[in-house]
């Protein structure tokens, strides 16, 4: 694992209150140089098979692809920022919240596809070797579920 922590300077003063430079969390893999190198391969993979190009290539079509899903049963919005993306359920009266999104994604997994179900809603954030081919499939089944979907 490999990560950093950003925070306001008011933040930062509650917990270190001027004690030193860092958030003292004792795991004992911090900075740890398998880590790093690891961190620093993936960088290099990035750059070499051009996936943040590739994503960025692909941006459009996500959009496109997500947002036709607009006007399907129980949509109420969908939004996203590059390859992330949301549809927004309406919530199934007289059940819990989150219920319809839940069970959206159960009926994607059952059709080999992963979504993820956030309050009620479907999240997507696919991986950045993603295809054309691999959003048609995405979205072809999370349209059928939703079609299907009560």
């Amino acid at each position: 694992p490999l990560g950093g922590v950003i925070a306001r300077d008011e933040i930062y003063e509650a917990f270190a209150g001027g004690r030193g430079i860092e958030f003292f969390h004792g795991y004992t893999y911090s900075g740890h140089p398998l880590a790093c190198a690891a961190g620093l391969a993936a960088l290099d993979t990035y750059e070499e098979e051009g996936l943040f190009g590739k994503a960025a290539a692909l941006e459009t079509y996500f959009e496109n692809s997500l947002h036709a899903l607009k006007g399907l049963p129980h949509v109420v919005d969908c939004r996203n920022l590059g390859l992330i993306g949301a549809v927004e359920l309406a919530t199934r009266p007289g059940a819990a919240y989150g219920t319809r999104a839940f069970e959206a994604f159960e009926k994607c997994w059952d059709k080999g596809v992963f979504v993820r179900p956030v309050g009620e809603a479907l999240a997507f954030c696919p991986p950045l070797i993603a295809e054309k081919k691999h959003l048609d499939e995405l979205f072809g089944v999370v349209a059928d579920v939703l079609k299907g979907t009560a």
